[in-house]
């Protein structure tokens, strides 16, 4: 009896081991990253209208993205002259 018990737990072990998966799981590359993209940070849409509007660095600070000054607008153009066609 105490064979029969010995042997099944054996056959037991033998299966469960069989079984077993001992490799390491695969991870994926990172993607690539794409144009302008700052490594390490993470994008930030602060008032939820769907643009970035800065990022979060590694340690949490938040940096918003500052755009370049608006170039002044060109001239309005001149008056008409007081010659020409007269109605």
């Amino acid at each position: 009896m105490k064979g029969a018990t010995f042997g099944a737990l054996l056959l037991g072990a033998t299966v469960l081991t069989a079984c077993a998966n001992n490799r390491d799981d695969v991870v994926a590359p990172a993607p690539p990253m794409g144009p302008g993209a700052l490594a390490g940070t993470v994008a930030a849409d602060r008032d939820g209208d769907g643009m970035v509007d800065g990022y979060y660095t590694p340690d949490g600070t938040y940096v918003p993205f500052q755009a370049p000054p608006c170039p002044t607008p060109p001239p309005p153009p001149p008056p008409p002259t007081p010659r020409g066609e007269r109605g």
